[in-house]
């Protein structure tokens, strides 16, 4: 039939995708095994699963891996809320007509987009923690959200600067004020442009979280960490906490896609 030949090749692709990752995962799984056996690796897979979660008396008791995985989410999504603040603040300020708010704007984001996140981080929990009086949760969020958030900044700044300057003059005609325009017409357009950088921006602060480990937080990262001084399972428990972070930035990402399909949808409607 004239209809199965399209749907032949299709299948042929589908086959050659899924032969092709097999076959990069068949190699990075024997390079480990090799690197393993070469310096003499004792795998202890079996002893992992404890450190997710075990069943109890017919209960699920979750493992320090799943403990630090909450915390690392909820540190992502105070982080989040902050980063999304402070970018949406600071990009308005770039964009403002006032030279005072374009410079202080400029000056936030050269500083921290320039220095390396450690020592901001340093910084937060040696200076300003005893001055705000804040613990290490919030120490370590509030940087996180300083730092992305600089990031954040110049991808608002780009979103409304992309956004046709005849609606910003159409929309002045109207007698509009800046904070209507703003909310009412120019960033319900610049939203599509900016979800899928956004997203990454996201991704990368969820990665960039481990790194709260250092002043003792007890999250995804440092959890793996203490179970390796414990156990001496290095492989194991890295490989473990990777694939979590893998999952979580996975499933942000098809979240995200999905909202970026519904938005277009909705633009075309």
């Amino acid at each position: 039939m004239p209809g199965s030949r399209p749907t032949q090749g299709k299948t042929w692709r589908l086959a050659a995708d899924i032969a092709q990752v097999a076959l990069a995962a068949a190699g990075i799984l024997w390079l480990v095994v090799s690197g393993g056996r070469s310096f003499g690796y004792n795998w202890q897979w079996y002893r992992v699963p404890q450190y997710v979660f075990r069943v109890v008396d017919g209960q699920i008791i979750w493992g320090p891996l799943v403990r630090g995985l909450i915390v690392t989410l909820e540190i992502s999504a105070c982080a989040l809320a902050l980063t999304l603040a402070i970018g949406l603040v600071a990009a308005l300020l770039r964009t403002s007509p006032s030279l005072a708010g374009r410079a202080l704007a400029g000056g936030y984001i050269q500083l921290i987009r320039n220095t390396p996140l450690l020592v901001q981080l340093y910084l937060f929990y040696f200076v300003l923690s005893p001055i705000l009086g804040v613990g290490r949760f919030w120490t370590g969020t509030l940087c996180l959200g300083v730092f992305e958030g600089s990031f954040a900044a110049e991808i608002f700044r780009a979103g409304i600067q992309s956004v046709p300057k005849g609606q910003w003059e159409a929309s002045r005609s109207l007698g509009l004020s800046r904070y209507v325009v703003l909310r009412r017409v120019i960033l319900p357009q610049a939203i599509q442009i900016m979800l899928p950088p956004l997203t990454g921006q996201a991704v990368s602060l969820i990665k960039d979280s481990s790194i709260v480990s250092v002043i003792a937080i007890f999250d995804l990262t440092n959890e793996g960490r203490t179970i390796i001084s414990n156990t001496f399972m290095s492989f194991e428990i890295w490989f473990t906490v990777a694939a979590l972070y893998l999952v979580l930035t996975m499933s942000l990402s098809a979240v995200a896609g999905h909202l970026e399909r519904r938005v277009s949808s909705y633009r075309l409607t």
